[in-house]
């Protein structure tokens, strides 16, 4: 028995959670985050894991919006922060149901006026046993819980900031490529329009200023070309960052956005509003962190009531006086002074202002529905508008080479055809532009699973061991 307090020890050290360092190391993940490549290995199989479809073991080359958006879940830094800190939360579950430790005093004391007792040496130990009272441990498990479930929701919300993020990207990038397309094609027909016109110049056929007014539009499309390629580079960047990756990542790879409006239709329902009013994370989020104010005010409220303290002693002496004691001490805290009203008011406020909060969310997101439904109607409108007027440049331009064919017009005609019908394609693009922005706004205030599959959102959550 001599040797219980080392065997004791023992088992407490056993028991504990030991300091494993991990340093980071500057160098060494700007590395790791250059080596990022879309056909590393892990990604291939997590996209052939939540794309739905079979690969036959193919490395997957089609990089359209769905592929992007499982990309940046997989690369992302932001969805790994929104994830650790999913997972501080979680851990707060094992701190809330922790149950209070109980404690050992030893106050060995020395009395030498003890008659007939050849020690004057007193070893009294005493127990506290603290015991919770009004189910204050319950009320915490609670709290936790629901703090850990809003942690889980701004995690939901912070993989579809990263889709619309990837979504916005590729829409830029493609449009940049597009106008850069089309302006090219202005250019070169600009360009032999000036030289055309050169040659009617140097033969007296025409005056100065038309000449230098087509001159001045050859350069005026030469800048909107140049800008045109500068916002196609910007974009392609903003598209890297947007995947979490580096922009040589993406040397060679083909991009592909689909401008169809797939299930559009369905996103501007009453029913879709009412389940985005339901359902969206950052709604679902609102209600968790109500749900733990509300919770840590009901702990609040518990506190009122005081713990109970369970303290068990024993005074032994090692002589022979007899004077050996066994005590039962209870304490009890007096809540006369102070009932915990501070705290207690402290928690009301704070359900209150969640309450607030969630209105005021509630309120946002019915306005981003509203307004987003409402611009993509007006979008939709604008691109039918510019359909038509498109038709019409296509068969004058048609006419003015059948012109051309015939006889009936020269190659100045067929080139002033074709430039109208290249700014009408143009603005055109700039209707299309619209109409996907206002659709990609759409999606984000409704979050809806025709958007994002709930299979890709339930496997995103997922919390690692």
């Amino acid at each position: 028995m001599k040797f219980w307090p080392i065997i004791f020890i023992a088992a407490l050290l056993a028991g504990c959670a030991h300091f494993e360092p991990q340093p980071l190391a500057p160098e060494k993940t700007a590395v790791q985050f250059d080596a990022r490549r879309l056909d590393d290995s892990g990604l291939q199989k997590f996209l052939a894991q939540n794309l739905g479809r079979e690969t036959n073991g193919l490395p997957v080359t089609n990089w359209d919006l769905p592929t992007l958006t499982l990309v940046a879940f997989y690369f992302h830094p932001s969805l790994e922060v929104a994830r650790a800190q999913w997972l501080v939360a979680t851990a707060g579950l094992k701190t809330a149901g922790a149950r209070p430790n109980p404690s050992v005093t030893v106050t060995p004391g020395y009395d030498s006026q003890i008659p007939g007792n050849y020690s004057p040496w007193l070893v009294p130990v005493t127990f506290d046993v603290p015991i919770e009272t009004a189910g204050k441990r319950g009320k915490r498990l609670a709290e936790a819980e629901k703090i850990s479930e809003s942690a889980r929701w701004n995690f939901v919300s912070a993989a579809w900031q990263i889709r619309s993020g990837v979504r916005a990207s590729l829409l830029d990038f493609t449009v940049a490529d597009r106008r850069a397309e089309l302006l090219q094609k202005q250019f070169a027909a600009q360009k032999e329009i000036v030289r055309l016109l050169q040659q009617r110049f140097d033969a007296g056929e025409i005056s100065r200023p038309e000449l230098a007014s087509a001159q001045i539009a050859l350069h005026k499309t030469q800048l909107d070309l140049s800008d045109a390629e500068s916002k196609k580079s910007d974009a392609r960047s903003h598209l890297a960052q947007a995947l979490g990756l580096g922009e040589a990542a993406l040397d060679g790879v083909k991009l592909n956005f689909d401008f169809s409006q797939t299930d559009a239709e369905k996103l501007t329902t009453a029913e879709a509003r009412q389940v985005a009013l339901r359902s969206r994370a950052d709604i679902l989020a609102a209600l968790a962190d109500y749900a733990a104010a509300e919770a840590d005010l009901q702990l609040q409220v518990a506190k009122q009531y005081p713990d109970l303290h369970l303290g068990p002693g024993y005074a032994w002496n090692s002589g022979n006086a007899g004077d050996n004691q066994w005590s039962l001490g209870v304490t009890l805290e007096l809540p006369i002074l102070d009932q915990n009203q501070g705290p207690i008011a402290e928690a009301e406020a704070r359900r209150k202002l969640a309450a607030a909060k969630f209105i005021e969310l509630q309120s946002q997101v019915i306005g981003e529905i509203d307004r987003a439904v409402a611009g993509w109607r007006v979008a939709g409108e604008q691109l039918k508008t510019g359909s038509d007027l498109l038709a019409v440049e296509i068969q004058q331009q048609k006419s003015a080479q059948a012109q051309l064919e015939s006889g009936a017009a020269d190659q100045l005609d067929s080139l002033t055809a074709q430039l109208e019908f290249g700014s009408a394609a143009l603005a055109q693009l700039d209707n299309e532009m619209q109409l996907q922005t206002a659709l990609g706004q759409l999606e984000d205030a409704l979050q809806s699973p025709l958007t994002l599959a709930n299979s890709i959102v339930r496997q995103m959550q997922k919390l690692p061991n």
